[in-house]
Formats: C-alpha cells, sequence, structure tokens
C-alpha cells in the first residue's frame, strides 16, 4: 500500500495534474522555448533538477521556517538551485544556455517551482515532497519535449537536429512562430484532458473522509429532484 501511495504521488504530475497541460502553469517557458525538442528537453530538466531539490530543502525545513515569511524563504531556496543549475548549464552546454537565455534564470519564478513549494513540499515529509518534484518535473519536461519535437518537425523537417522530413515536405515555418506555439499547445491540452478523463471515470471514494457525508448530500439531492 505504501509502494502504491508512493507511486500515485509521483504519476499524478505526468497527466492527471501535469502543470502544463492540466493545472496550465508555466506556461510563457513553455511557449517560448519550444521552437526545437532540444531546448524543450534542457528547460524541463532545468526546472526537475530545481523543483526536486527545492522540495527537499523546503520540506526538510518546513517545520524551522517561520509562516510569516515562508514566501521569501522558498524563492532564497529556489534561487540557490536555479544559480546552481545555471551555471551548470553555462559550463557544461553553453549553447543550450545562449538557446534559453533569460528562461533558465526566471526559474527562480516559475509558478509550478514555488506553487508546488507551498501546496505540498512544506506540508509533507521528505520522500512524497522529493516523489511530487519529481514527478510534476518529468510532466513538465514530457510536455515541453513534445511541443518542441512537434513544432521543430513541422517547422523546419528536424527532431532533435537531425533531418526527417527535410527536402520531402515543405516546411511549415507558422509552428515556429507564436501562432505555431499556442496551435501545438492548445492540441497537447485537449489530448491531456481526453486521457485524464478516461482515467477518473471509475474513483474510489472509500478512503475519502468525508464519502459518507457527500453520499449523502448526493442522496438528498436526488430525492429533492
Amino acid at each position: 500500500m505504501e509502494n502504491e501511495k508512493k507511486f500515485a504521488i509521483f504519476t499524478k504530475g505526468l497527466i492527471k495534474e501535469n502543470p502544463v497541460l492540466r493545472l496550465m502553469l508555466g506556461t510563457c517557458p513553455t511557449l517560448a522555448v519550444t521552437t526545437s525538442a532540444m531546448n524543450g528537453l534542457g528547460m524541463g530538466i532545468a526546472a526537475t533538477i530545481v523543483l526536486l531539490g527545492s522540495n527537499i530543502v523546503i520540506s526538510l525545513l518546513r517545520k524551522v521556517i517561520p509562516d510569516r515569511v515562508r514566501i521569501p524563504a522558498f524563492i532564497t531556496i529556489i534561487a540557490g538551485f536555479v544559480t546552481v543549475v545555471q551555471l551548470l548549464v553555462k559550463a557544461l552546454a553553453p549553447a543550450l544556455d545562449a538557446t534559453l537565455g533569460i528562461y533558465l534564470p526566471l526559474i527562480v519564478v516559475n509558478c509550478i517551482i514555488l506553487g508546488r513549494a507551498e501546496a505540498y513540499a512544506k506540508n509533507h515529509p521528505v520522500i512524497q515532497s522529493a516523489l511530487d518534484g519529481l514527478g510534476m518535473g518529468v510532466g513538465f519536461t514530457m510536455a515541453l519535449l513534445c511541443m518542441g519535437g512537434i513544432r521543430e518537425l513541422l517547422g523546419s523537417g528536424t527532431l532533435l537536429g537531425f533531418s526527417i522530413t527535410a527536402g520531402v515536405v515543405p516546411p511549415m515555418t507558422i509552428m515556429l512562430l507564436p501562432p505555431g506555439g499556442f496551435f501545438v499547445f492548445g492540441m497537447l491540452v485537449m489530448v491531456a484532458n481526453k486521457l485524464s478523463d478516461r482515467e477518473s471515470k471509475e474513483i474510489d471514494c472509500s478512503a475519502c473522509p468525508i464519502a459518507e457525508a457527500c453520499t449523502t448530500i448526493c442522496e438528498e439531492k436526488a430525492g429533492e429532484d
């Protein structure tokens, strides 16, 4: 049962509560950097590292940080991890750093990072917070990779830099522009909603603490009708 709970914490960020496609968080970097699959992958990995590290540290310090200054404290912790990641990217992948530009340091104010710190890490133990951060980060990376891959393939005929349809199918340059980004984003949101609705058709309420009260309310409304 414990393993099932951990698995559920990790997987919820992939589709059901995907931060980009379901919660609509972090849409600015999602639309801005996904002109290629490599850009999306790089941005996703960077954000995942920050999410994982900040969730762990905030969970460890959740009983120490005063409630009135928790937001400044969270931002300071997140900024520390972002600085480390940015320096690593500058040293190991300067081309990627130049491509991502301002959006890499702006991870500090990414609402996904701060949102998970406020909504989850400050209220849960370290292991659960780490799984939550990792799951949300992987979900974010998947969304960016899909968007970047589709836009790159349709817009330039390549995928991860390798020629796929170049010279065979004329590239649709609009896919590399903002309208193309919004179009692909909308299509992916639709797919994510369909998949999530399919998963949530059968809901087990047996473990819910208000299941009995909820059932009573539903029965009363049915009687009124």
